[in-house]
């Protein structure tokens, strides 16, 4: 075994790794921790890690100081807890001259596939003197699970499939600093096509029936490895079939008791607790993602009503069976997901009149965002209903600006004691930061301070 990883070893530092299209996520890391990249299935985890190295070795590192390592290659099959530590005896029977006196960058892809990797990980980190980096999801461990691992002793970053810019940046479109008339027009052609493809970096310049058949994979893969396989669930279809009702009812509200009786009358014996747990593993997977209501209760926080989206606008569009999920709602998903990649806490709020802002978006700083998303406001009716939403919710908090989100309208008025600016999709993706900017991007508690 130890023959064969050295020659693991030796092919990656000799091979060229595809790089793709630079990520506008930047990965930094802390001496005594282990950096951890989180996401989806596809989003582009690994290539992420190629380009981190890239880096290093543009910023004058020795190639021989990166140990990289895929533990989905199949030679490694027979790696387990008790012999893990070959890696390490492999790397240093090549360099010798390393050992305690050079920092080796470690970088482990899909590291669950390594029963017992954590006590592997930790004696690494105490007793080497090395920079570890990990990436992970599939059956055998979900990626978030990895930082939960890693608690303490990891920074964890977020990796969604692409935004706006780095779609654009595949593009070749230039999306930085003031637009000129034609880079204007480029932009808003590059955002059409993002509407049409989605993020997912394998998918961009497919034609819609490759896309499409992408797509599906996906999903039945996360459904199936991710949730089905890893779980031992003993009724899969259960599963697959509140999949299904959830990605129909994109940007919808649902509760856990309505989703019970959906199955029941589908003839499944769910539980109750069965069911929230499903969401869980859908969350956990990066892939379904549940909002509630803005409120300082976190008990009428869990009760009420809570909105679901997915990971992706134009998997919905792929997977859905397209009875109930309209354009609406897809733009509805393609700002929650832009507004998750910047923010960890994304809520809607009530207002005390009952009427939604479909988000709310505590920051750092104490300030909150609040946005409303509808495809057009040419209908006075659907203008009348959307702006007094936002102007009530805008009075209620003492918010000053508030947005609506619209595929193409521009416009700025006076409302609710501020300002209420009418914003096309395009520039709102483009005006959010890329990514969070701060600590451990891991969700927190979905209850938060509204006093």
């Amino acid at each position: 075994m130890i023959e064969t990883i050295k020659s693991l070893i030796l092919d990656f530092q000799e091979a060229r790794a595809d790089t793709g299209v630079p990520r506008r996520l930047r990965m930094e890391t802390v001496p005594g921790k282990a950096a951890v990249l989180i996401g989806v299935r596809r989003s582009g985890k690994s290539t992420y890690m190629f380009q981190v190295m890239e880096r290093l070795l543009a910023g004058g590192l020795p190639r021989q100081d990166i140990l990289y390592v895929n533990f989905f290659d199949d030679r490694l099959h027979g790696l387990r807890q008790d012999n893990l530590g070959l890696i390490t005896e492999a790397y240093y029977s090549l360099y010798p001259e390393k050992k305690n006196a050079t920092t080796v960058h470690c970088f482990f892809d899909e590291i669950q596939a390594a029963p017992g990797w954590e006590p592997f990980i930790d004696r690494l980190m105490r007793t080497e003197k090395c920079q570890v980096y990990l990436t992970g999801s599939s059956a055998g461990m979900l990626s978030k699970e990895i930082a939960t691992q890693m608690r303490g002793r990891a920074l964890s970053w977020e990796m969604f499939p692409f935004s706006l810019r780095e779609f654009l940046d595949w593009k070749g479109i230039d999306s930085e600093g003031a637009l000129s008339t034609k880079k204007r027009l480029l932009v808003q052609k590059g955002f059409e096509e993002y509407w049409a493809s989605g993020g997912f970096p394998e998918v961009a310049g497919l034609d819609r029936h490759l896309r499409i058949k992408t797509h599906q994979e996906y999903f039945h893969a996360i459904l199936f490895r991710d949730l089905v396989e890893r779980h031992d669930v003993s009724h899969p279809r259960a599963v697959s079939d509140l999949a299904h009702w959830l990605v129909d009812n994109t940007a919808s509200l649902y509760s856990v008791n309505r989703l019970t009786g959906y199955l029941k009358a589908l003839g499944h014996k769910a539980p109750k607790s069965a069911v929230s747990e499903y969401l869980e593993w859908f969350e956990d997977a990066y892939f379904m993602y549940t909002v509630r209501i803005f409120d300082a209760s976190l008990a009428r926080s869990n009760t009420n009503p809570k909105k679901i989206y997915c990971v992706d606008h134009a998997l919905v569009s792929s997977v859905s069976s397209g009875i109930l999920v309209n354009a609406g709602h897809l733009l509805e998903n393609l700002v929650f997901t832009a507004l998750r990649r910047a923010h960890p806490q994304v809520y809607y709020y009530r207002t005390r009149t009952g009427r939604e802002v479909d988000f709310i978006v505590p920051t750092p700083g104490g300030a909150r965002i609040l946005v409303q998303v509808c495809e057009s406001l040419a209908d006075p009716l659907a203008r009348k209903r959307e702006i007094t939403a936002l102007a009530e919710a805008m009075a209620e908090l003492g918010v000053r600006t508030g947005t609506v989100v619209t595929r193409n309208e521009d416009e700025r008025f006076e409302a609710g004691g501020g300002t209420i600016e009418l914003v096309p999709a395009w520039r709102f993706l483009l005006d959010l930061p890329e990514s969070q900017e701060w600590g451990d991007a891991s969700p927190t508690s979905a209850a938060t301070d509204t006093t």
